[in-house]
């Protein structure tokens, strides 16, 4: 790394400050914590994500996701989706001076003129839409400012990158949610769905559509991975494909070692690794003890002759050049104005080295600056791409649905 390169970046991020696609520090704190927003401003060693270290890593405003699981019936992930919008509204309630809930792109530039962290919601499936109209334009009133389509299964409406083809795409329900979604102005995101389901939804939408995660499928053939067919789609459509740092994703070989593992797991016996929901607190309940009925998950034993298996097969790592080899090749397909970040912090075991947590943005960009990437470049890439995008889905909705209050 070049001083050339570590003072550019300081002034890309002091002019454009990193705003990411999509953190699961929601679903982190459920799992981990029965909620409870408590101990960020302090350092939480135990997730990707706290307050000192999005300092450190340049993040001006977020996309939380409000992920629930694809597995719970419809309805009630509806209700799970709104206690993990309540959980974005405790957090920015608990660090007023750090972060700012954030409806509009103005919203965003305030904040980072103001030096606080616009906090923006992202809701991962559209099973958590409960194929309702009315739960879909509540979500937008309380700020939600993006829909994935799917998550890792099917909607009735929708095909998941992950699942077996259902509807071929989207069939007449999906156009329709995809219309409502551009009428209120909240974003389409295109992560996590089939390449037929985002061809569909381009196809469909008359406004930008976002990849709130995913990487590029010529350097790893992951469902999960954006094609570069659909690459080329984007400059039409004006969309942003927010490059992630997914290992399962950017590597080939990290893929196969998962895979592989899971081979081991079924020649061994071992039951199939199984997760509940965890339901949130009761009235006048101790997070805490509500969070102690899911940890015991986190710090169960492993297996000796797993254990010994992972000694002998250890995890390949991913580098911070892998991860911008996937930046770089979205920016040959699709062009500089259509390339973004959504590193999936709190949303994955493991991250690549020296992106291990969200302190890491600023490596990653010199990393690009040491290849040449201008600084007009980088802030694309950081933030003026996604900007552009909400901005033009907020001009383009014929009833926006977002607050209007003012931000504190």
């Amino acid at each position: 790394m070049s001083d050339t390169a570590a003072d550019l970046v300081a002034q890309v991020l002091a002019a454009t400050p990193v705003f990411d696609g999509h953190n699961d520090l929601p679903v982190a704190l459920r799992f981990r914590s029965g909620s409870s927003v408590e101990g960020l401003a302090d350092g939480r060693p135990d997730l990707h994500t706290d307050l000192p270290r999005l300092r450190t890593g340049g993040v001006g405003a977020q996309f939380w996701s409000v992920y629930v699981s694809s597995k719970l019936p419809e309805p009630e992930a509806a209700v799970s989706t709104l206690e993990q919008i309540d959980a974005v509204y405790r957090l920015v309630a608990r660090y007023p001076d750090a972060l700012r809930i954030a409806y509009t792109a103005a919203d965003v530039e305030r904040s980072f003129a103001d030096g606080r962290i616009a906090s923006l919601l992202g809701v991962e499936g559209g099973h958590s839409l409960a194929e309702s109209p009315g739960v879909l334009r509540s979500f937008a009133r309380l700020g939600v400012r993006y829909v994935t389509l799917t998550h890792n299964d099917n909607t009735s409406w929708a095909d998941s990158a992950t699942d077996e083809p259902g509807v071929g795409g989207l069939n007449d329900t999906g156009r329709a949610i995809v219309a409502e979604l551009n009428r209120t102005g909240v974003l389409v995101d295109l992560s996590h769905v089939a390449e037929s389901t985002q061809r569909a939804a381009l196809a469909a939408t008359a406004s930008p559509v976002l990849f709130s995660h995913s990487s590029a499928r010529a350097l790893n053939d992951h469902p999960r991975n954006v094609s570069d067919g659909v690459l080329e789609l984007l400059p039409d459509n004006g969309g942003v494909v927010q490059l992630t740092f997914v290992p399962y994703f950017v590597s080939a070989e990290v893929a196969e070692w998962a895979e592989e593992l899971e081979a081991e797991r079924e020649r061994l016996g071992l039951p199939a690794r199984t997760w509940t929901w965890p339901r949130a607190p009761r009235p006048g309940e101790d997070p805490a003890q509500v969070a102690s009925e899911h940890t015991a998950l986190l710090t169960a034993p492993v297996d000796d002759r797993l254990r010994r298996w992972t000694e002998a097969h250890p995890r390949p790592e991913v580098t911070v050049a892998q991860v911008a080899d996937h930046v770089e090749h979205a920016r040959e397909v699709a062009g500089r104005d259509h390339i973004g970040l959504g590193g999936d912090y709190d949303g994955v075991d493991h991250q690549p080295t020296r992106l291990a947590d969200v302190s890491g943005y600023p490596v990653l960009l010199r990393e690009l600056a040491d290849r040449g990437w201008s600084r007009a470049d980088l802030e694309a890439l950081t933030g003026r791409n996604v900007l552009r995008v909400l901005r033009e889905a907020e001009e383009r909705a014929t009833e926006p649905l977002w607050p209007t209050a003012p931000l504190r």
